[in-house]
């Protein structure tokens, strides 16, 4: 309960938004959550893939017109989302997000939550095949990143090394920095900008 500033926004902005708790998210026993979100991701794309036809066959959305946004995991979500399903979403949001598992492990090395972070994420095929950094060749819509350059959860080098291999592969991506910020952007400023950038980006991809 309370006020989602950013699905407000875009809700203000004449978009329809749906935000789908899929299989991963907590609050709906452990048979909901399963092992989480990334070791099984097939599951938790397929609910928000699933949400946005959902919106389409009752004529909430136009099928031409979808767009994907998320911040996190969510990021994360709307990056793989628009790798697995190409031909869903027509343009993609991803604010501070995970793109690849393994780089995520990695970067806790040093740090105590590193048997944590390395338990949670695991190993097996998924971390290769659940990261959209190495499923970038398959993300065919342009793509928005933010991240904060002082993120201490999900290090901006997820977002570079994302727009590095977008950029290879021919795609249309922009990255917008944020100095001095964490993962929050907790930063009015940061966030007008990031809204303002963002409502231009989906005005130009999907129409307003």
């Amino acid at each position: 309960m309370g006020f989602d500033w950013l699905a407000q926004f875009l809700a203000a902005r004449g978009y329809a938004v749906i935000q789908p708790n899929y299989r991963g998210s907590a609050g709906y026993g452990d048979e909901w959550k399963g092992e989480n979100a990334f070791k099984e991701w097939r599951k938790a794309i397929g609910d928000v893939s699933a949400s946005a036809r959902y919106l389409v066959s009752q004529g909430i959305a136009d099928p031409a017109r979808l767009a994907i946004v998320g911040w996190s995991y969510g990021g994360y979500a709307a990056l793989q989302s628009a790798a697995v399903d190409p031909g869903l979403y027509k343009a993609a949001v991803a604010i501070a997000p995970v793109t690849d598992l393994s780089l995520l492990k990695s970067e806790a090395l040093n740090l105590s939550s590193y048997s944590l972070v390395n338990q949670f994420v695991g190993s097996g095929p998924h971390v290769v095949e659940g990261s959209p950094l190495r499923r970038a060749t398959e993300i065919k819509v342009p793509v928005l990143l933010f991240h904060g350059d002082m993120d201490r959860n999900v290090a901006i080098e997820q977002s570079e090394k994302m727009a590095a291999a977008l950029r290879g592969a021919g795609d249309k991506v922009e990255l917008v920095r944020f100095k001095g910020l964490d993962h929050q952007l907790d930063d009015s400023d940061a966030r007008v900008s990031m809204l303002t950038k963002m409502g231009e980006f989906l005005d130009s991809a999907i129409g307003h």
